[in-house]
């Protein structure tokens, strides 16, 4: 993670002390402790339920997006229509982050086997790499076995603006990195109607992503960050019984 993770922490204490709502588009762009293009954010909450992210007074959805999936096949935002899905962005040689990220999600694939209307999008910041045979390997090595759990490859810079500005979670090659690359371990949480849904902190402010990289079981890592897969399991049942 390098030095992004403590851009989010500084980020998140600015929130925590002087109760301001915002966040940097919420991050357009992260590199080597930097933040930039900062705008004004709000939230919008939905029957007392969870916040929408909203932008320049736009509830924040995600863009569109095509790629290739770990069965070679076309797979776009239009296939998540009317799904409540969790977004991730890692690699397959990833030596960190990745294998945690990826365990809880298969935890949260078995917590919702019989939802139909759940599903993961997970997208390669490798895609070189990271070919649909690739990507189909390391989908039966983790137990992937839900039908809507797309891994999914192809043009770099389309995933990268999708994790950097159509996402703002942070992802980017670097070579001094282990692995090659850098990416926040954020996994965001998408509701029927493609709008990015969170929860909101005791100071109602919205805490946007779920921390990925803490299992449940662990509950707090060595840096005394909480594990937030209990709550996003919790989120994820709300937006279901969501009508």
């Amino acid at each position: 993670m390098g030095k992004s993770k403590y851009t989010y922490i500084w980020v998140s204490f600015i929130i925590l002390v002087f109760g301001i709502i915002f966040i940097p588009k919420i991050i357009d762009r992260v590199h080597k402790g930097t933040v930039v293009e900062s705008d004004r954010m709000s939230i919008d909450m939905n029957n007392g339920n969870l916040a929408f992210i909203v932008i320049n007074g736009e509830k924040r959805k995600v863009p569109d997006f095509a790629f290739v999936n770990q069965d070679s096949l076309l797979i776009t935002n239009n296939d998540y229509k009317g799904k409540v899905y969790v977004v991730e962005f890692f690699f397959t040689t990833c030596p960190s982050i990745c294998p945690i990220m990826n365990q809880n999600l298969v935890q949260i694939q078995s917590e919702f086997k019989e939802f139909d209307d759940f599903g993961v999008a997970s997208f390669t910041i490798n895609p070189t790499y990271d070919t649909p045979t690739v990507l189909k390997e390391y989908a039966e090595k983790y137990g992937v076995t839900n039908l809507n759990w797309n891994l999914m490859t192809g043009d770099a810079q389309g995933i990268y603006d999708l994790a950097n500005s159509g996402f703002n979670i942070f992802a980017s090659e670097v070579p001094s990195a282990p692995g090659g690359f850098e990416h926040a371990g954020m996994f965001a949480l998408v509701d029927r109607n493609g709008y990015i849904r969170s929860r909101v902190d005791d100071f109602g402010n919205p805490m946007i992503y779920y921390r990925g990289t803490i299992t449940e079981e662990d509950g707090v890592n060595d840096q005394g960050e909480q594990e937030q897969i209990g709550i996003l399991k919790e989120d994820i049942q709300k937006l279901l019984e969501e009508k």
